[in-house]
């Protein structure tokens, strides 16, 4: 009985489990369900597939399709869509934020005066030289101003905009005094005049500019000391004598520590060019070893401090090193009501408030303009800028700035093999666009010193021209006919911004300035615009436009016509297809992946280096890393940056090029 029971217990079981079943499978109208295919996974072969494409792929409740004629349709669907393996660059992006900006009164300096260097009491051979070999018959204000004072034998610190003839308003007095002197000068007699300058560039230019003023007076020697060259043959060029040295600090400390022959007992002159930049770059303590030396060997001399912004610690060299100066400053006229209504509260304030009182001259032909663009479009956006202003207008000569030294080489070798190198840009029917006429230089401080001085003046004499530099390149350098200034990397402060926009407008000439930001870094132009420092908006869609006259960044499609106007998508495309060939070049090695990555990790290192009263504006984590990495030509956010052999170092202060 006990069997019979338990059998039936498990036929009624299985009838119950069957009837379940069915009920399972079966639909809610009661037919059958149809068979689900499974789906085919595309997203390995093409990264642009999006999940709506997929969704409806997978949706499909027709009729099977023979699996023959399903090959054929989807291999001549293939061929007639194009192939783009990229990541959306216009999903996701944070909003652009419209830029609010109130309109300033910029601080203006008349540069060029009505007087003549004939006025002066100078020598008839100086005058003929600045007439003839420099080509400049008038004076500008800053040397109006200054030269009658420096003749007169007194200290002085001078302020005045970048690129308005200060290199001359001090040599030709300083000239003048030493070719005056009762007793002429011997080579033998060491150095008279010590002209302290931050860079090499500016060492060299500075030298040039001399050497030019004492064409006349063969028998005083100029030389110039610095980083990069020999020392063994800097000794032997003391040894025979050097009348005016002009030299970066740190070298020249080296020569006072080491070098038994150099001495200062006959030195008259003591001047300081940009004086706020060599504090910048830590060069206190080798002025206060220079400022020693002399001292030491004669007390008595004229001192001269040139800058084009002052700063608190300018002020307080001026403190240590002149005796009793005229203060030149050619904007007073404007701010001289203003400066003495708070003159009190500065006393008071804090040196970053200082900062922010300060107003700085900016020349009345240098147009400014700000582009606010999402971190994914920085790359293809200056790649289009370039390509816009270089290629398609008329030639400019552009200078680039970037943070770091590993950037500036990583996106120099960048640009020239997409934009200006390989075999795409000679392809038949783009002769007429050929960017072979597109020509990339770079200038940092980790490159030897002999490939920075080729570079240097591979690009003074060139008529155009791109050059990629660090802030190396930012400070008194006068380099002609540069119409285009690019801040890639925004700068530290706002006279560092003025710093590297005077490369352009020089002199009276016009020139234009761009500064690129990021949409969490707008309120950058608020900043500007408290220190009276007017920008103009330039819309992102705008430069990207100009990619629609370069077919090489063409989304070829069969049977379609020749693009005309400006079509939005058409232009997005092209903008895709140029990021493509970035991150194509890019991930084409594991050697340029790890240097996309150092280049990525420098950046980030200079970004948590902004100072603290800008922390509101560039915070490391305002930047979206996924978004950031694209504009390095990476397609996904690197996950081993911390594995990188700058990742671990701790910098306190911003990645700066050495000197």
């Amino acid at each position: 009985v006990n069997s019979q029971s338990l059998l039936t217990l498990v036929c009624l079981f299985t009838l119950k489990q069957s009837g379940a079943l069915k009920r399972k499978l079966q639909s809610p109208h009661g037919n059958p369900p149809v068979k689900r295919k499974r789906e085919l996974s595309i997203n390995t072969f093409r990264k642009g597939a999006t999940e709506p494409h997929r969704r409806e792929e997978g949706s499909s409740s027709q009729k099977p399709v023979p699996k023959k004629q399903l090959t054929d349709k989807q291999n001549e669907s293939q061929k007639n869509k194009p192939f783009i393996k990229t990541s959306s660059l216009f999903k996701n992006n944070p909003d652009i934020p419209e830029i609010h900006r109130k309109e300033v009164q910029q601080v203006q300096e008349n540069v060029f005066t009505t007087d003549s260097f004939s006025q002066l009491d100078l020598h008839p051979h100086l005058i003929s030289t600045i007439n003839t070999v420099l080509n400049i018959c008038s004076m500008t204000s800053v040397q109006k101003q200054t030269i009658p004072v420096l003749l007169q034998g007194r200290d002085a610190l001078v302020r005045s905009q970048t690129g308005s003839g200060k290199t001359l308003a001090y040599g030709i007095p300083l000239v003048q005094s030493l070719q005056g002197m009762e007793s002429k000068i011997q080579r033998s007699d060491g150095p008279y005049a010590l002209v302290l300058v931050p860079t090499r560039e500016l060492a060299l230019q500075s030298f040039d500019t001399i050497q030019k003023l004492l064409k006349p007076f063969t028998w005083i020697v100029p030389g110039v000391l610095m980083g990069g060259e020999k020392r063994k043959s800097e000794k032997a060029r003391l040894r025979k004598g050097i009348n005016i040295i002009i030299s970066t600090p740190g070298r020249l400390v080296d020569h006072i520590k080491s070098t038994e022959c150099i001495h200062f007992h006959r030195t008259q002159w003591l001047i300081i060019d940009e004086a706020d930049r060599i504090l910048d770059l830590g060069f206190e303590k080798d002025v206060a070893v220079i400022l020693n030396a002399l001292n030491a060997e004669r007390e008595t001399r004229q001192n001269v401090l040139l800058s084009a912004t002052l700063t608190e610690g300018v002020t307080r060299l001026a403190d240590i090193s002149l005796n009793d100066p005229v203060s030149i400053s050619i904007a007073d006229e404007i701010q001289k009501v203003p400066e003495a209504a708070s003159q009190t509260d500065r006393e008071a304030s804090s040196s970053s408030n200082c900062m922010e009182q300060e107003n700085f001259a900016v020349p009345e032909t240098l147009q400014q303009y700000v582009m606010v663009v999402p971190s994914k479009l920085r790359l293809v956006t200056l790649a289009a800028f370039i390509l816009q202003k270089c290629k398609f207008e008329k030639r400019h000569k552009m200078i680039i700035f970037f943070s770091s030294c590993e950037q500036v080489e990583f996106y120099h070798e960048l640009l020239v093999q997409v934009l200006s190198g390989g075999s795409e840009s000679e392809q038949a029917g783009h002769s007429s666009l050929s960017s072979g006429s597109l020509r990339f230089l770079r200038l940092h401080g980790d490159m030897e010193q002999e490939e920075r001085t080729e570079v240097f003046q591979e690009f003074l004499k060139s008529k155009t021209g791109i050059l990629l530099c660090t802030d190396v390149a930012a400070r008194g350098l006068d380099l002609p006919q540069v119409t285009w200034i690019v801040q890639y990397n925004a700068p530290a402060s706002p006279a560092e911004y003025i710093h590297r926009i005077g490369r352009t407008a020089r002199i009276g000439c016009r020139g234009s300035s761009l500064l690129v930001l990021a949409p969490s870094e707008a309120g950058y132009v608020s900043l500007l615009a408290s220190h009276k420092i007017n920008v103009s908006e330039l819309k992102m869609e705008k430069v990207l436009a100009s990619l629609m006259k370069d077919d090489r960044f063409k989304l070829h499609r069969p049977g379609t016509k020749k693009s005309c106007g400006k079509n939005p998508q058409e232009v997005r495309e092209r903008a895709t297809v140029l990021q493509t060939k970035f991150e194509n070049l890019v991930h084409s090695s594991e050697g340029n992946v790890r240097w996309a990555k150092k280049a990525l990790q420098s950046f980030l290192c200079a970004y948590t280096t902004y100072p603290r009263d800008l922390k509101h504006i560039f915070h490391i984590k305002s930047l979206h890393l996924g978004h950031v990495a694209k504009s390095f030509g990476l397609r996904d956010a690197p996950q081993n940056l911390t594995a990188l052999p700058t990742a671990g170092s701790k910098r306190k202060t911003k990645p700066r090029p050495k000197r």
